[in-house]
């Protein structure tokens, strides 16, 4: 009796035993196999990464109702997906506006993507509200280094100290359009692959998690040489 391949049962037995006494004598062999597979499933998520973000530019780049920060015409763009109540987008905001500011020549586009709860999601819709009375970066900054527990009581006391309208910022939070932008980001970064906070896309490259000042710059140069 054979099976496929024209090998007797005792002789598919005898390579099967040769094999796993290969792989027990050379456990190096396994792990070699193990890290070449996930250098492949991780080069493949950056191509697909890859692709997805340059078929969604213009929703990346273009969306009118993201609010945009630093030079509205700069050569090289920058997106951020942020969450007020993540301690991660919280220590990169001072690198990230001090980076912009800098340079000069950046146009960074924000991206409310409130992922951590309702107390975030309310964040998301004071910024957004406070973008309709022309201070957005204002106010997000502040919310941003600021302590707070991101309660309505808190959002409506840093309205007040950046000069907003609070009644106004009240009635525009309830807004159906702002619940749309929020829900376009939610829909946008499950199509880029994104489910935390920050994330970022320098140029065409997709950036999960916090950066430094160091790893910016170098993002940002190599956007600008690629001319994105």
């Amino acid at each position: 009796q054979s099976v496929p391949g024209g090998f007797t049962p005792e002789q598919v037995q005898g390579m099967e035993h040769l094999f796993r006494q290969y792989l027990l004598d050379n456990p190096e062999v396994v792990i070699e196999a193990i890290q070449k597979y996930q250098r492949d499933q991780r080069l493949a998520e950056e191509e697909r990464q890859g692709q997805a973000v340059l078929a969604n530019l213009g929703a990346l780049k273009d969306d009118a109702d993201s609010p945009v920060i630093g030079n509205p015409d700069g050569d090289v763009l920058i997106v951020e997906f942020m969450d007020y109540r993540c301690g991660y987008c919280r220590s990169v905001v001072k690198d990230l506006k001090k980076t912009v500011e800098d340079d000069g020549n950046i146009r960074l586009v924000m991206k409310e993507f409130p992922i951590l709860g309702p107390a975030s999601i309310r964040a998301s819709k004071a910024a957004l509200a406070a973008d309709k009375q022309g201070k957005y970066e204002a106010y997000h900054f502040a919310l941003m280094t600021l302590p707070g527990d991101m309660s309505d009581p808190h959002l409506m006391k840093v309205a007040r100290r950046v000069g907003l309208d609070t009644e106004r910022l009240k009635r525009d939070m309830e807004s159906e359009e702002i619940e749309a932008i929020i829900q376009r980001n939610h829909d946008l970064a499950q199509v880029l692959g994104i489910n935390g906070t920050p994330a970022f896309v320098f140029g065409e490259t997709l950036v999960r998690g916090a950066v430094d000042a160091e790893t910016m710059r170098l993002l940002i140069a190599e956007a600008r040489d690629r001319g994105s």
